[in-house]
């Protein structure tokens, strides 16, 4: 990669020099005298004399692997040579696949129901958030264009049962914060989790009975809960449970109530992984016993996702999800390649954990990373993207001039 650079570096010195119109000549020696000051000299292009020792010449003998052309310089028979459309940054955008924006954002927060915020220590920079600091994360957020945000509620132990009623309490922190948030910002999107692990005291995304997560009855608690939702203001219902036919049943009970409007966001594809640590910190909701893999997908199965895709899609659902992100690229692919829906990808936490930590010590730069991994989200099929990092990249974003 080095080596790559100081011919390219070199070379446009050299052309610089020979062939810049006299107008241009201050600035061609400007830069000139930047390779120079580097310790880099011009390159004789023939590669002639430059190395005594060498017994090889690429150029000569019977299928000698360079030519030379018109001008004696060695010369690569190669007529199409892709990085034409990467020698500047000009056209570098011009040609650009994938462009991410801060529209393309759905920002998660943490809520709680205390008059102070409350650092998440696995998550820096991430913090349980009073009422009060949620309506300023918005505002200031929506200023730099991110229209779309996803609250979890950290449930006092008190309030939680195995059936999870308070996940449908009217007067609950989950539908008093929508409605503060509609009534300073309605045209925010707000966008709800629907699952019981919150308000479970079981820590599972259902109703458990002898150590098992009951289908039927997690479902009738979760159209209770999306009625409660949808009538505080929610925009975007987003089921998280993995429980069997759930899109559907939603879908009926919200269009029973008159809530057609209402979008389902759907977890389709949501993987019992190793990378919801910090995430399930930051609610408190580590599962009381067990595991969630009766109900969340292997990590190795691909084509399950396709059924899940299929099924939710039939089911009623409006948007589906792939999580987490970074490892399940393959998996946004094959549902972007499947479905006409849009394709949601989850930046977990665990995956803004490991950024953080890599960039906290110096081993990564956290702005070309985060960049570069919503990118990837954005190439691999995703048309919206969930991630702790939505408002710093929208500045980022923006300070570039890309939005």
């Amino acid at each position: 990669m080095k080596i790559s650079t100081s011919i390219a570096t070199v070379s446009f010195a050299a052309f610089a020099t020979a062939f810049t119109p006299t107008s241009f000549n201050g600035r061609a020696s400007s830069l000139l005298n930047v390779a120079t000051q580097a310790g880099v000299t011009p390159v004789d292009k023939s590669m002639q004399g430059i190395d005594a020792q060498a017994t090889f010449d690429p150029t000569e003998g019977e299928g000698s692997a360079l030519s030379r052309n018109n001008k004696g310089e060695v010369w690569n028979k190669q007529r199409a040579r892709p990085r034409r459309n990467r020698k500047s940054p000009a056209i570098r955008n011009m040609v650009r696949e994938c462009i991410v924006t801060p529209s393309n954002f759905i920002y998660p927060l943490f809520i709680h129901d205390e008059d102070f915020n409350q650092a998440i220590e696995s998550m820096p920079g991430c913090e349980r958030h009073s009422l009060d600091s949620m309506m300023r994360e918005i505002g200031e957020s929506m200023e730099l264009g991110v229209g779309t945000f996803v609250l979890f509620p950290k449930v006092p132990d008190e309030l939680k049962t195995n059936l999870g009623v308070e996940a449908y309490n009217p007067e609950g922190i989950i539908p008093r914060a929508i409605r503060m948030i509609k009534a300073t910002h309605p045209d925010a999107v707000v966008v709800t989790d629907v699952a019981l692990d919150p308000y479970s005291d079981q820590g599972h995304d259902g109703v458990v009975e002898d150590g098992k997560i009951l289908n039927d009855v997690t479902i009738n608690q979760l159209c209770k809960q999306v009625i409660c939702q949808a009538e505080a203001g929610a925009d975007i219902v987003a089921p998280s449970d993995m429980m069997d036919g759930r899109v559907k049943a939603i879908r009926d009970a919200l269009d029973s109530e008159g809530f057609t409007d209402v979008s389902i966001l759907s977890y389709t594809a949501k993987y019992a992984s190793a990378f919801y640590g910090p995430f399930r910190d930051a609610l408190d909701s580590h599962p009381g016993f067990g595991d969630k893999k009766t109900y969340q997908q292997d990590p190795a199965n691909g084509r399950e996702a396709l059924i899940e895709a299929a099924l939710d899609a039939k089911e009623g659902a409006d948007m589906l999800m792939v999580k987490p992100g970074m490892p399940y690229l393959d998996i946004i692919r094959r549902l972007k390649d499947a479905s006409d829906l849009p394709i949601a990808a989850y930046h977990v936490s665990g995956e803004y954990a490991m950024l953080k930590a890599a960039c906290e010590r110096g081993w990564l730069n956290e702005k070309d990373a985060v960049l570069e991994a919503l990118t990837c989200f954005k190439r691999a099929g995703a048309d919206i993207i969930l991630t702790y990092y939505a408002k710093q990249a929208a500045k980022w974003i923006k300070e570039d001039g890309l939005y």
